[in-house]
């Protein structure tokens, strides 16, 4: 679905647009190049946003790991057929 939002942003990119206004003409010219270009850049950044939110989520569960530190919780609960606690 995000790739339907980017296309055309990619497609735009890649298309060269001269208006002629004397001769009443526009040219649209396609360039591959600059398209795959493009869309390598995407690749690449998405590549290192994706590392840069690991390596985040890793140092921040550490951080927490060596806020709290380890707790040790014992509970024991009864009750008899009622409902009741005893």
């Amino acid at each position: 679905m995000r790739m339907i939002v980017a296309l055309p942003l990619l497609l735009l990119g890649a298309c060269n647009v001269d208006n002629d206004s004397a001769n009443d003409q526009m040219t649209i010219e396609y360039n591959q190049e600059r398209l795959e270009d493009a869309a390598s850049d995407a690749a690449n950044v998405a590549t290192e946003v994706g590392t840069s939110a690991v390596n985040v989520a890793d140092r921040t569960g550490e951080a927490i790991s060596n806020e709290v530190g380890d707790i040790d919780v014992d509970l024991n609960v009864s009750r008899d057929k009622s409902g009741n606690a005893q």
